[in-house]
């Protein structure tokens, strides 16, 4: 017979505080966000399926994209207010671009990038803010695609406008005044939200820049296999390197960068993986536009 002494109930605690944290973080993942190349492959002709090639220009589109994909203008749902690039379009517009596109309240969205994933995730952010509720990444998006060697159009598919009900959801995107007071309290605070600085560590510990006081830093291109290859690392890399920055399960996030793209894919894989996360647009074109304090 086991003699269940102090020493030993504690380890068991631990063992089981550990396991049940385990198998809520992977309870807690959300994979319906991200769908592979082999699932678009044999969903390309459904009827409630819109793709979106999100992109800062159309040079890569018309070179060859997924057949039936629509192309979205970064500028059309990103633009400059009060001298603050990449801020949210106005919910009208928003309406106007992803209705033209074919989006409805019913459809499965799928977004993807070329050369860089942000545009797309930035659709991301914008589709959840719009209060749609399902759409997705496409997991390496078009290089990915194109190096499986499978088929590329240079034809606009036929444009049947959607209908889509808006559901805002401005608390996805935070304030100024919210981070301004983030940024005075201590980071060990009960419940308080982690600051994450997602732009490259030398711009984090001033070498080229600075940061909002209180903030940890994890670059968002460390959540990718590199640099040209968008697919996303195992969740148990991205957990670790979460986890190294601070961000524990159960924690808040707010994610910002230079100007809200870098933060919107840390938006979307801290979603993905379960975290209560948000993102504050303005970053740090607005915190030193309105003369905040930083550090290095």
């Amino acid at each position: 017979m086991v003699a269940y002494n102090s020493s030993n109930m504690n380890r068991l605690k631990f063992v089981g505080s550990f396991l049940a944290w385990t198998l809520a973080a992977s309870a807690a993942t959300h994979p319906e966000m991200l769908v592979s190349t082999d699932w678009l492959a044999q969903h390309l002709g459904d009827a409630k399926l819109a793709i979106l090639h999100v992109s800062a220009n159309r040079t890569a589109y018309d070179a060859g994209h997924i057949p039936g994909a629509h192309f979205v203008p970064l500028s059309d749902i990103a633009v400059t207010r009060n001298g603050v690039p990449n801020e949210l379009a106005p919910d009208a517009d928003l309406k106007r671009v992803f209705e033209a596109a074919g989006v409805s309240d019913d459809t499965r969205v799928v977004l993807y990038g070329d050369t860089s994933v942000l545009p797309a995730t930035r659709a991301f952010l914008t589709l959840d803010y719009v209060g749609h509720t399902n759409h997705a990444m496409l997991d390496g998006g078009l290089g990915k695609w194109t190096s499986e060697g499978r088929t590329l159009t240079k034809d606009a598919p036929a444009t049947t406008a959607g209908h889509l009900t808006l559901h805002p959801k401005p608390e996805l995107v935070t304030q100024f005044e919210q981070v301004s007071e983030l940024s005075k309290r201590p980071s060990s605070a009960a419940q308080s939200p982690v600051l994450l600085d997602v732009r490259p560590a030398t711009d984090f510990r001033g070498e080229k820049g600075w940061h909002i006081a209180t903030s940890s830093n994890a670059y968002w291109m460390d959540s990718q296999m590199s640099r040209e290859n968008q697919t996303l690392k195992p969740e148990a890399d991205l957990r670790k390197m979460y986890e190294t920055a601070g961000v524990k399960p159960g924690t808040p996030v707010v994610t910002y960068c230079n100007s809200g793209m870098q933060a919107s894919q840390a938006y979307f894989t801290l979603k993905y993986l379960g975290y209560d996360v948000k993102m504050y647009d303005g970053s740090m074109s607005e915190w030193t536009l309105k003369g905040a304090p930083v550090e290095k």
